[in-house]
C-alpha cells in the first residue's frame, strides 16, 4: 500500500509541476508584458485548412513512433507547406523562428499527439490494465511497471521543461532538425550494428524483468529527444539497448514511456495556448487532425513491431541519412 501510494504521489507531483510550471510562466510573462507597456506582437491569424490539418495529422501519425522524429518531420512538412513564420533574427542554424507567430502552429503540432497516445492506449490495452490492477493492489507487477515509467518520464520533467522554450526558440528550424537526423542516422547504424554483434542470451525480453536503474538512463537519454529531429522512440529504443535489453522489449518501453511524456507536453500546450489554437485551427481542424493521427499511428506502431522482428533498425537510419541530405539539397536551391 506504501508503494503505491508513494507511485501515485511522485506522478501526481511530476504532471502537478508541469501544469503549475506552464500556467505560472504564461502569467508571468503576461504580467510583465503588462508593466512595461509592453504589447504582444500580432499572432498568426491565417487558418489551416481540413487539408493542412489532415496532412500534419498523417505525418504525426507516421512519425510519432518511429526513429525518425514526428517533431522534425512536422517542422520540416511546416516549413514546405509555408507554414512557418521566420524573424529577422539569426543564430548559428541560420534565420530563427518567430516564436510568437508560430505558438498556435507548434501547439497543434503537439495537440495532435493525443491521437497518437490514445493508439497506443487502444494496442497496449492489456499493459495498462495490469499498471491500474498494481494501483489497486492486485498485480505486483504491473505497480512495478507503473514506477519504472514514472522513474524514466522524471528526467524531461526536471531536466527538460527549463530549456523547453530555449530550443523552441534556437532549434525549431529545417536546418538544426537536418543536422539531428543525420547524426542520429549514424548513431542508429552503429549502435544496431554493435547491438548484432553481440551473441549473449542474458539480454532482458519482459518488461518485468527491467530495473528502476535501467528505467532512469532511458529517461535521461529521452531528454536529448527535446532537440528536433532526434526523435524520443529512437534514443529511448537505442538506450534501452545499450542497458541490456532486447529489441522488441526496448520498442514496448519507449511506447509505454510516451504516455506520460506525451500527455505531460499535450496538457501544457493545450493549457498555454487553447485561444491562439482555436483560433488558426478551429475545433474541427483539430479533431480532424486528432483522428488522423490516431488511426495512422495505430497501424505505424503494428507495423513497426513486426518490421523490427525481421529489419531491425538500420533502414531507418539510412532513410534518416537520405532525409537529411534531401532537405539540404532543398534549402541550399
Amino acid at each position: 500500500m506504501k508503494r503505491r501510494l508513494l507511485f501515485l504521489i511522485v506522478f501526481f507531483v511530476a504532471v502537478s509541476g508541469i501544469v503549475i510550471a506552464a500556467v505560472s510562466e504564461q502569467d508571468a510573462r503576461k504580467q510583465g508584458e503588462l508593466q512595461s507597456g509592453m504589447v504582444q506582437p500580432e499572432l498568426q491569424t491565417e487558418k489551416l485548412t481540413l487539408a493542412q490539418a489532415a496532412i500534419l495529422g498523417v505525418v504525426e501519425g507516421i512519425t510519432e513512433y518511429l526513429p525518425v522524429s514526428s517533431t522534425g518531420h512536422l517542422i520540416l512538412a511546416g516549413h514546405f507547406m509555408n507554414l512557418i513564420h521566420y524573424s529577422d533574427k539569426t543564430g548559428i542554424f541560420g534565420k530563427l523562428i518567430d516564436k510568437d507567430k508560430m505558438e498556435a502552429l507548434n501547439s497543434f503540432d503537439i495537440v495532435i499527439q493525443l491521437g497518437a497516445i490514445l493508439a497506443v492506449v487502444g494496442l497496449y490495452r492489456n499493459r495498462i490494465g495490469q499498471m491500474c490492477a498494481g494501483l489497486l493492489g492486485k498485480n505486483p507487477k504491473g505497480l512495478k511497471l507503473l514506477g519504472l515509467l514514472v522513474v524514466a518520464f522524471l528526467p524531461a520533467v526536471i531536466i527538460g521543461l527549463p530549456l523547453d522554450e530555449t530550443i523552441e526558440a534556437y532549434l525549431f528550424g529545417p536546418v538544426p532538425v537536418a543536422w539531428a537526423l543525420a547524426v542520429g542516422g549514424v548513431v542508429m547504424i552503429v549502435v544496431e550494428y554493435f547491438y548484432r554483434k553481440d551473441k549473449s542470451t542474458g539480454r532482458i525480453r519482459d518488461l518485468d524483468m527491467v530495473t528502476f536503474r535501467q528505467a532512469l538512463i532511458i529517461g535521461i537519454a529521452q531528454v536529448l529527444a527535446m532537440w528536433p529531429g532526434t526523435s524520443r522512440s529512437m534514443i529511448t529504443i537505442l538506450a534501452g539497448l545499450l542497458v541490456g535489453l532486447d529489441m522488441l522489449a526496448a520498442a514496448e518501453f519507449s511506447f509505454l514511456l510516451a504516455l506520460p511524456t506525451l500527455m505531460g507536453a499535450t496538457t501544457v500546450s493545450a493549457i498555454k495556448h487553447w485561444d491562439v489554437l482555436t483560433q488558426i485551427a478551429g475545433i474541427d481542424g483539430i479533431v480532424v487532425g486528432l483522428v488522423v493521427s490516431g488511426v495512422v499511428a495505430a497501424l505505424a506502431v503494428k507495423g513497426f513491431v513486426k518490421w523490427l522482428t525481421h529489419h531491425g533498425l538500420t533502414p531507418f537510419g539510412i532513410y534518416r541519412l537520405i532525409a537529411a541530405a534531401l532537405v539540404f539539397w532543398l534549402l541550399a536551391r
